[in-house]
Parts: structure tokens; C-alpha cells; sequence
């Protein structure tokens, strides 16, 4: 067993090291974004069965692989529209798409129903890896089953069986990782998805103490555009002083064009897009700003504290957040010391062109 310090002098020879392994058929523990995962060549079927002799038990749970970008990932699963807008919008990050394969691979990385979980890592170390190794590596955490995640290679080998810690070739230690949550799994096998994104305090158990102000089934773009521009007009258009508008639901539900209609109705001139990338968006109208906040890559509260949200509420200004069910409580937090109305609004996949969406008024 090798144990090796990740450095910024080191890696070129370090990745070197792993591919020398994962062609040999062996496992090594690498560093990501979420937590420690162990790799083997995902198309090795030798090593993937040392890899579930390593885990001790998943039944027939699939394990996921993770690659370097979208051109690798096309070579292994089906990309329909669905996964296409995630890989387009929100990779790499801690997100496991699931998608329909193209028979290339096998199981324990292909599940019953012919579907792969596939990751694009956003961990540079591993995306080099990856990219230099030509080939998906697993993707699945380094711990055995029914033993927690591990965030140090210490903490790791305390809690190793001896056989499995036997079967490990190489541990690449990037020190202690910060303690994020597993990835998000998204199943967009039907062009639809499924999703969990809770936070602290659940956005829908906040939604069942809150007043219902309104709820529409939309079937367009345009109908949820507007449903945005009514909403404005009723309820934020002549408010004085800062309001929060937290929307919550699954990607591609609807949030952004809703904003559209915030913003349109407002008067702003701007194009409204999505903020995963730059957190927040300004949008100038009438003398005033409109925020638009998104906290889908946020990683924790002190990612949370330094957005910028409570200098954009100080200013007096409308902030619309997408995701708010990641941070509810801390979004509730700030507002009832600030004296802040919340506006809480969720949206809901009915059919691939229907959406539901239900605003709550404060508390």
C-alpha cells in the first residue's frame, strides 16, 4: 500500500503513479469535491470485482463512473435533452446524472434497467487523472458500506476492514476535504428527472405554515414568464424596502423563466439568465436593482455568508434566489432579523411541458 501527499509539484508524477495502477487492475483512494472515493478502471471487469470485494456489500445497488467531460461521458450513455441541459449547466460539480447506456460498459457500472450514473468531478487532480488515464474511473466513495463518508485518509484506514484495506494499492491524501454532502443523483433516463435538494429546515415542510396566495398549472415558457409577471404585479411592484422571493424546485421546472417575468414586468431591459456561475446577477430598472441569486454551488455556510445576499438586501433591494431550499433556514434566518418578507414559491414537474407552481406568502 502506497500512501502518497498530494502536492502542487507532485501531481504530473503522482497521476502517472494512479494510471500505473488502474491499468494494473488495482484500486487507489482519490480526493473529490464531496468526499474520498476509490477508483478502478470502469471498464475492467477483474477490477471492478476487487472493487465490490473492497465495499463488502452494495446488493444491487450500481456504482457510478465519473469522466473527464461530456465527449467521454457520450461514449458510454445516451445523452437526451434532459441530461444535455445538465451537463450544459451544472457539471462539473457534485452531481450524479443518470442516463440510458450504450452497452459498451458492464455491471457493477451499468444498473438492471441498462442505466449508468455518470460524474465530471470538480476536482482538477481528478479531471487530469481522468483525462490522462483516456478512460471513466469509479466514482463512488471510498468507505465500506454502512460506515461514513470519509474526509481524510486517516479517518479512512481507522474505519478499514483489514481485507479491504489489503486491497487498496494507492491512497492519494489531499489532506482533511471539507465536509459536503454526497453528490445530488439525477435519473434523466426519461427525459425527465428526479432530484433532492433539501437544506436544514425543509423549503416544504416551511411551505405548510406559510399562506397560499396562488397556484397555476403552466403548459410554455411563456405561460410561466407570465405567471412571473402577474406575481410582480400583485405582490412586489409598489413594496417599499427589501423582499425576498425563494423559489425552489427541480432543474428546468421553470425558476429562471419565472424571473424573466419578474424582471420584464419590473422594466428591466437586461437578459435574465441563470446565475449558477456567477451566484448573483444584477438587473437595472427604474432606478433600482433587481438580484437574482442562485445557490445551487454553494458548498456551505461560509460559501452562503460571502454571496453577497444580506449587502444586496441592506441596499433595499428585491432578491429572487434559486435553490433557496439549499440555505431555507439560513435565508429565514436572515430575514426575520432583518424584518424581511419572504415570498416562497415552488415549482413541480406535472408532465415534460406542464409545470405547477405555488406561491406561499410569509409567515
Amino acid at each position: 500500500m502506497k500512501r502518497v501527499k498530494l502536492t502542487n509539484n507532485n501531481e504530473g508524477e503522482v497521476i502517472k503513479d494512479c494510471i500505473k495502477v488502474l491499468n494494473d487492475g488495482g484500486l487507489l483512494v482519490y480526493p473529490t469535491e464531496t468526499c474520498y472515493g476509490v477508483a478502478a478502471d470502469a471498464t475492467n471487469s477483474k477490477a471492478l470485482t476487487k472493487l465490490l470485494a473492497y465495499k463488502t456489500f452494495r446488493g444491487s445497488k450500481p456504482i457510478s463512473i465519473a469522466v473527464s467531460d461530456i465527449d467521454m461521458a457520450k461514449r458510454y450513455v445516451l445523452l437526451n435533452e434532459m441530461a444535455l441541459n445538465i451537463y450544459k449547466n451544472y457539471l462539473p460539480g457534485p452531481i450524479t446524472v443518470v442516463s440510458k447506456s450504450k452497452g459498451i460498459l458492464e455491471p457493477p457500472v451499468v444498473s438492471k434497467q441498462g442505466s449508468t450514473g455518470v460524474r465530471i468531478p470538480d476536482y482538477k487532480f481528478v479531471v487530469k487523472l481522468i483525462k490522462e488515464f483516456a478512460r471513466p474511473i469509479t466514482a463512488t466513495s471510498a468507505n465500506v458500506s454502512y460506515r461514513p463518508h470519509p474526509y481524510s485518509i486517516d479517518q479512512l484506514i481507522k474505519d478499514l476492514p483489514k481485507k479491504s484495506e489489503s486491497l487498496i494499492s494507492m491512497y492519494i491524501d489531499d489532506g482533511v476535504l471539507p465536509k459536503n454532502s454526497p453528490s445530488t443523483i439525477l435519473d434523466t433516463t426519461l427525459n425527465t428527472l428526479t432530484i433532492l435538494r433539501e437544506g436544514k429546515i425543509r423549503f416544504e415542510d416551511a411551505l405548510l405554515k406559510s399562506t397560499l396566495l396562488e397556484e397555476r398549472v403552466t403548459k410554455t415558457p411563456e405561460e410561466t414568464s407570465d405567471f412571473g409577471k402577474w406575481f410582480t404585479k400583485e405582490y412586489l411592484k409598489y413594496l417599499e424596502g427589501s423582499v425576498v422571493v425563494a423559489l425552489s424546485g427541480e432543474l428546468g421546472a421553470g425558476k429562471t423563466q419565472f424571473t424573466k417575468g419578474i424582471g420584464k414586468e419590473l422594466g428591466s431591459k437586461d437578459i435574465i439568465n441563470s446565475p449558477t456561475y456567477t451566484i448573483i446577477n444584477e438587473y437595472k430598472y427604474d432606478g433600482n436593482t433587481l438580484a437574482h441569486m442562485d445557490t445551487w454551488r454553494l458548498n456551505d455556510e461560509q460559501e452562503f455568508n460571502r454571496s453577497g445576499l444580506v449587502e444586496h438586501l441592506d441596499e433595499g433591494r428585491i432578491v429572487v434566489i434559486e435553490w433557496a431550499d439549499k440555505f431555507y433556514q439560513e435565508i429565514e434566518d436572515i430575514c426575520s432579523k432583518k424584518n424581511i418578507p419572504m415570498y416562497k414559491i415552488s415549482f413541480e414537474y406535472i408532465s415534460l411541458e406542464q409545470r405547477k407552481i405555488t406561491i406561499y406568502g410569509t409567515n
